[in-house]
């Protein structure tokens, strides 16, 4: 799993963007893709793991998850 830093969400629409550490760009990320926990307790500036996988507008990431 990659790890990031939660850079930017939008609640009332579902969804956010992840810094990722390795590849330096940010990723999109949906309500849909995060796991163990509800979305609603993201916030800007948490550490995540994610996976990274190749979606309809380019890379994204999935199966994230808070840190531990």
């Amino acid at each position: 799993m990659q790890q990031g830093t939660i850079k930017k969400l939008v609640a009332d629409r579902g969804f956010g963007f992840i810094a990722g550490d390795r590849s330096g760009k940010d990723l999109f990320f949906h309500v849909s893709a995060v796991k163990d926990t509800p979305f609603e307790s993201l916030f800007v500036g948490q550490n995540v793991e994610f996976e990274s996988e190749t979606g309809p507008k380019g890379a994204r990431a999935s199966f994230v998850r808070p840190q531990e």
